[in-house]
């Protein structure tokens, strides 16, 4: 069933209002009950609003609703997931590391260049855990996990397709694979270097003026080096996948429970289930064990995000409703006086929405809204393409759940005794040192 926005009020969003307040809320107010119910919590709001949806328009539209996006994009994005969640967690990094400003600094360089070729999840996964043990004998650490959100599991995405999932998206709707990199350096690089000089700051201050704990919880070992390279294979089969599904074009559709899947998805798809199984097979024994690998924060995501997809769809069928719809005013916003396109204002609402929503399917409402037509916004329009691209891709990072990446690494950091900010102090971090930054990135290159 293709919904439509412009019938539904804004009391549709209510379910999704109230899954971000309990995820924002109760593991502060009710950190136990939270630990121990989050996945009925979840259940409960995505009930919310499929019982009043089945009484208003039916069963075998909810069904419809439903199952779109299960198959066409919960599945996709929580196979991928799992896919570089168990490949990363198989390669242990041991050495001599001990979390110095200079050396997360270089961690998080080594990410923001490994976020382009195997995406910001990827990257994520496989520097979040040697970052934490570098650092797990400070006692000020939960700052180093957050600009480590900011910086690559967000910001260094930018680069390509392959770096962020919205920019796949447009991959899929017709950008080119290098038009993100020819237009989006002056724009990136501000935001990295801006954000690492940031760190640096904060880190070295914090270094030179808390001391360490007494014990450290993972003493460091003599020799530095890689166990559990054999995962690189099902890692690089991983990327690969994911760009065959964008550039092989068979023609073949299959309809599944009323869902159109391409034959390049379901192959991407069953691919992914493949590494992840294949990963598990040939990994070293121990090697898991050193990373304290676990399932927890798949399952958590997984759980979370199942929530968040459904009762997000008729959020995002009102924003592409445009000015049919609730959101009509947004929708006038992002034009100038002339009738022309206003960067400045599809950089902050694409960014803003992608804060909150997630931000691939942001991505694709305003690119919508902007005409749809890839060649057009690659030429005449770039700079409207930019701002869409910047925003959905930058500010993924204003809150946990604004991309995949954010929920998980604070997962496992916390199940490694990290005191992560709550949802809204998170929200304090990214205010205080992302909005200036971005504010004056689109001051220079978004008007």
């Amino acid at each position: 069933m293709a919904l439509a926005g412009s019938e539904l009020g804004l009391a549709w969003a209510l379910p999704f209002a109230g899954l971000l307040l309990s995820i924002a809320v109760m593991p502060l107010a009710a950190p136990a009950f939270w630990h121990h119910h989050f996945g009925k919590i979840a259940a409960g709001w995505a009930l919310a609003l499929l019982l009043p949806f089945a009484w208003q328009f039916g069963l075998p539209a909810t069904g419809g609703v439903v199952a779109h996006t299960v198959i066409e994009e919960y599945i996709p994005f929580t196979v991928l997931l799992c896919a570089l969640y168990t490949t990363a967690g198989g390669i242990f990094v041991r050495g001599n590391l001990h979390g110095s400003p200079a050396l997360n600094v270089l961690l998080m360089l080594i990410g923001s260049a490994l976020a382009s070729v195997m995406g910001t999840t990827g990257a994520s996964m496989l520097l979040i855990r040697p970052l934490i043990r570098a650092n797990d004998n400070r006692k000020h650490n939960a700052h180093v996990v957050v600009f480590f959100i900011f910086i690559v599991s967000n910001v260094a995405g930018s680069m390509t397709p392959l770096g962020d999932p919205p920019l796949f998206l447009g991959f899929l709707q017709g950008v080119s694979f290098f038009w993100t990199v020819s237009h989006l350096v002056p724009e990136s690089s501000f935001m990295l270097f801006g954000l690492l000089a940031l760190f640096w700051l904060i880190d070295s201050y914090y270094y030179r003026h808390e001391g360490v704990r007494p014990v450290d919880p993972t003493p460091d070992t003599p020799r530095l080096g890689l166990e559990g390279l054999v995962n690189l294979l099902p890692l690089a089969l991983a990327v690969g996948l994911v760009l065959l599904s964008g550039t092989w074009k068979p023609g073949i559709v299959f309809e599944i429970a009323g869902s159109h899947v391409p034959l390049q998805a379901l192959v991407r798809d069953l691919g992914l289930v493949g590494v992840t199984l294949l990963s598990l097979a040939i990994t070293p024994q121990g090697v898991r064990a050193k990373n304290q690998f676990s399932w927890a924060p798949m399952q958590e995501v997984a759980k979370l995000f199942i929530a968040i997809f459904i009762t997000m769809v008729p959020v995002i069928a009102m924003l592409k409703a445009g000015p049919d719809g609730v959101f009509a005013g947004l929708s006038r916003l992002l034009s100038t006086p002339d009738g022309q396109p206003s960067p400045w204002a599809y950089f902050w609402l694409t960014g803003g929405l992608s804060s909150v929503l997630d931000n691939a399917p942001t991505y694709l409402a305003f690119f919508n809204l902007a005409g749809g037509d890839a060649q057009l916004l690659m030429t005449e329009r770039a700079t409207t393409l930019a701002a869409i691209s910047a925003g959905s891709v930058f500010m993924g990072a204003m809150t946990y759940i604004g991309n995949a990446p954010n929920f998980m690494v604070k997962a496992i950091a916390e199940e490694r005794g990290v005191r992560m900010p709550s949802f809204g102090g998170y929200l304090l971090w990214s205010g205080a040192l992302m909005l200036p930054l971005l504010f004056l990135m689109a001051l220079i290159w978004m008007r």
